[in-house]
């Protein structure tokens, strides 16, 4: 009976474990890793992936996935550039990218829950399609020469005591998701919708409002860390966010997260994340090759997704 006990805590806290040991791992071979500055910039570099996989718990709680976040980012993004080139408020601007990201998660929400498409090909289908009309709208082309707001600075790049600020915003948002989905009846209707939907509707649950809903917050997180990226780079890319969905997939997956629904915990999202940021982190200060690490990251998918079929 211990046995069984001490492998089920294995199985619970094997995310964590595994955050540890990768970190004390690359700590020892590389010094420069281990400086303060450096973990700094690695919260920073998290909340980018961490907003949108945040957004994304929500969705695969349901039983859904979402592919059209790295769009959405992209899209929102272009648009809130473009406002502010043509003399829209910064502070306007950014308003309005986040109310953009959220319509563009409820369009994905609709064709799931309205449309009765399968997540995976309605997201699929807005994937490409904000893709496009961000290509449309943007030529091609970066958009830069948004001036020198200090509200657009301070999102990105700005400090609070030497802390950045994304890496306050990261927080902030953990602790909200994790009250939400634990602690309110929007959070256990988020759950037994992905445990079992039949069930969920006798409940009295309206399923296909809670699932659009979970699509509207993706599209929202995936807007604000289009936002972080904006202040960062200074500019708007027709190409932002290309990828970002695996790396959010993949946090959710390594935080313990079923790919079916209904079980997993918000918290295992943020050690996910984490373990992400950390080998990509690690791997750059060690000079590993981009291609090399897209293999390590396959094979870190492939480990956690196995690990939740065997649970």
């Amino acid at each position: 009976m211990n046995n069984k006990k001490l492998a089920s805590h294995i199985q619970d806290f094997g995310a964590l474990i595994a955050l540890v040991l990768l970190v004390v791992v690359i700590g020892v071979i590389s010094p420069e890793f281990r400086t303060l500055s450096n973990f700094l910039s690695l919260l920073r570099q998290s909340s980018i992936n961490g907003f949108i996989a945040f957004g994304m718990t929500c969705v695969i709680l349901t039983g859904g996935i979402d592919l059209s976040v790295g769009s959405v980012l992209a899209l929102s993004t272009a648009l809130c550039a473009g406002f502010i080139t043509n003399g829209v408020p910064v502070g306007l601007a950014m308003v309005l990218a986040l109310i953009i990201g959220t319509a563009l998660g409820a369009v994905s929400g609709l064709l799931v829950t309205k449309g009765r498409l399968q997540p995976f090909i309605a997201t699929l289908i807005t994937m490409t399609v904000y893709r496009g009309a961000t290509m449309i709208f943007m030529d091609g082309k970066p958009i830069s020469n948004l001036g020198d707001s200090f509200t657009l600075k301070v999102v990105g790049k700005g400090n609070f005591y030497h802390i950045p600020i994304p890496a306050i915003t990261f927080v902030v948002m953990f602790l909200i998701f994790m009250f939400v989905l634990e602690k309110t009846t929007f959070g256990r209707r988020v759950y037994a919708t992905g445990s079992n939907e039949q069930s969920a509707k006798l409940a009295g649950i309206n399923v296909n409002r809670t699932k659009l809903i979970t699509y509207a917050i993706s599209g929202c997180m995936s807007a604000l860390s289009g936002l972080i990226l904006l202040s960062r780079l200074s500019s708007a890319q027709p190409t932002l966010g290309s990828g970002y969905e695996l790396d959010a997939i993949a946090a959710v997956a390594l935080g313990g997260t079923s790919m079916n629904g209904g079980r997993g915990r918000v918290w295992g999202t943020f050690v996910g994340i984490l373990i992400i940021a950390v080998l990509n982190n690690g791997l750059n200060i060690l000079g590993v090759s981009s291609y090399y690490q897209d293999v390590v990251k396959g094979i870190v998918i492939l480990i956690a997704v196995l690990s939740d079929h065997n649970r």
